[in-house]
């Protein structure tokens, strides 16, 4: 297995070609959200592998129970932390819609904080703290590195047996957390807030302080993208090092924890023609199409389409946003 992931490569393809319908697909179910891969042929060696621990795995045909092979190279852990943020957006869209009774919080220092571990003891008080206010409460939150080594954490927050909630900044949330600046951030107009989170914790933006530093990525201009922000009312355009910030996230760091409230959803197994049944005339809002090759022989091709029902066409039909959109 070692070997295999050592020649792997997967290579995005700019021109994707639509998927035959008898491919093999998986549809996850987000509410308003489905995702769907459809892959030329299902890898058959993942199946043959079970995980123990976070560092150990077992052989289903052999019954040997072996340790994963620690990468310490830096594209290695890039992909895993893809990995790890795409489950994350699949557990935000299945909990978190934007509803009146969420909120999306942001916890930071007065001093610049580098120890994670102390700031999951924070985390964990401040939540004991919100909790014995508002028992009701459900939450998902994800810890963010900084340019300049320091951490904060995001927090999306749902309170279950309430239609609407508002909470005062300064008088009541500032006082639980304790450490520094609070903020709450309105995601009600956000209609997909797992893709909105996931990228601001994936993309680095590029300041006047950062910018020696990123120098070297800055010369690849298709990694540069421009971001509308909206900051104080006002909307300002900011450049960004796209998925800039992944680098800074250790290997095997637990990025994200959730309370037992929140749900994992769905995800079927079915053929590509099914999921074009299932979302019925809608084209999908983003495409992403890879092939994958080991020994630089051609081995499988995956495409991966994303479905937002929750946006309206225009009268018009020339809708820009049901349109695809490569990722």
């Amino acid at each position: 297995m070692d070997q295999l992931e050592k020649h792997t490569n997967i290579k995005k393809i700019h021109e994707p070609i639509p998927p035959a319908m008898n491919w093999i697909a998986k549809l996850t179910k987000m509410n308003h959200i489905i995702e769907v891969m459809a892959m030329y042929h299902e890898p058959t060696g993942l199946n043959k592998i079970k995980k123990l621990t976070d560092n150990k795995y077992i052989n289903l045909e052999t019954k040997e129970i072996k340790e994963y092979k620690t990468s310490e190279h830096r594209g290695h852990s890039i992909e895993s932390t893809k990995r790890t943020l795409k489950r994350l957006r699949h557990l935000i869209n299945n909990n978190f819609h934007g509803e009146p009774n969420e909120l999306f919080v942001t916890l930071t220092y007065k001093e610049n904080m580098t120890d994670t571990k102390q700031l999951y003891n924070d985390f964990k008080i401040f939540i004991k703290r919100l909790k014995r206010k508002y028992p009701d409460v459900e939450y998902l939150s994800v810890v963010e590195p900084q340019g300049r080594g320091a951490w904060h954490c995001h927090v999306l927050i749902k309170f279950t047996n309430r239609e609407s909630i508002y909470i005062n900044n300064n008088n009541i949330l500032a006082p639980m957390w304790g450490h520094g600046f609070t903020k709450i951030t309105n995601i009600s107009e956000v209609d997909n807030i797992g893709a909105y989170l996931t990228a601001y914790l994936s993309d680095l933006e590029i300041t006047d302080e950062n910018r020696e530093t990123l120098i070297d990525n800055i010369g690849n201009h298709t990694s540069v993208i421009d971001k509308e922000i909206t900051e104080n009312g006002q909307t300002i355009s900011k450049r960004y090092l796209k998925g800039g910030r992944l680098k800074m996230y250790p290997p095997g760091m637990n990025i994200y924890r959730y309370s037992r409230g929140i749900i994992k959803p769905d995800t079927e197994k079915m053929t590509y023609m099914e999921t074009k049944e299932y979302v019925g005339k809608e084209q999908p809002h983003y495409i992403k199409q890879v092939a994958i090759t080991v020994d630089d022989l051609a081995v499988n091709t995956i495409t991966y389409e994303q479905y937002n029902m929750k946006r309206i066409k225009e009268d018009d039909g020339d809708d820009k946003t049901n349109k695809p959109i490569p990722m």
